[in-house]
């Protein structure tokens, strides 16, 4: 298990809600710290969430783009159901128990 998975509060796999925009995805990333620029910061994180916690690579369901989440705007999936996301099959792996294996894991 690497620093980031022990600090983070949600895993690759993880199905996520958006506290703020209310959409809901599945983590394919995490970064310990954020890793964005400065320029995105200003721009797209108007609610200045820290940089010094985890923030997260999120396929959004039923979309064709992802996010960048700071951790603080995220909980976990109440809905439990798969996400629909046409790079959900390269970058997740099997759909088990309410959440997808690494893509890495033996399926």
């Amino acid at each position: 298990m690497s620093d980031t998975e022990r600090t983070a509060k949600f895993f690759v796999g993880q199905l996520v809600h958006h506290v703020r925009f209310d959409y809901r995805g599945v983590v394919f990333d995490v970064d310990a710290t954020f890793q964005g620029s400065a320029e995105w910061y200003e721009q797209v994180a108007r609610s200045r969430p820290p940089k010094d916690r985890p923030w997260y690579h999120v396929l959004v369901d039923g979309a064709q783009h992802t996010t960048y989440v700071a951790e603080r705007h995220l909980e976990p999936d109440a809905e439990g159901a798969p996400v629909r996301h046409p790079l959900v099959q390269v970058l997740c792996g099997a759909w088990r128990g309410g959440r997808y294996l690494p893509r890495d894991a033996v399926q």
